[in-house]
């Protein structure tokens, strides 16, 4: 399969997971485009400022890669500042948030697999 860039579905959430702000998604794959057990396949834009509350992950694993700017993670109570090219996975049960700190967009490419039951 080829999907044009065009063709993924975007959308708006305002205050994501109890978060400040708006977060914008552009879905890459949707579940049913894909054979693995895949919940999401995005790319996440957060403006400045913007930020996506806490919650847990029991079930799967998310996978956080970010792509531009500097946010800060809190993972699981353990809080850390990240930017271009590091990865943030959270699973297992544990829990995290993110807060863009730049003066510009947040751009994170996000994964979530969830395990086989």
């Amino acid at each position: 399969m080829i999907k044009k860039k065009d063709d993924c579905l975007s959308e708006i959430r305002k205050n994501m997971r109890g978060g400040l702000g708006e977060v914008r998604i552009k879905h890459y794959l949707k579940s049913n485009e894909l054979k693995a057990p895949c919940r999401l396949c995005a790319e996440l834009v957060l403006p400045a400022g913007a930020q996506i509350g806490m919650h847990e992950h029991n079930g799967e694993d998310e996978i956080f890669i970010i792509q531009k700017g500097r946010a800060l993670i809190n993972d699981n109570g353990n809080y850390a500042e990240v930017e271009e090219g590091d990865i943030i996975l959270t699973g297992t049960g544990s829990a995290h948030s993110v807060k863009n700190i730049s003066d510009s967009d947040l751009v994170i490419t996000a994964i979530i697999i969830k395990y086989n039951s």
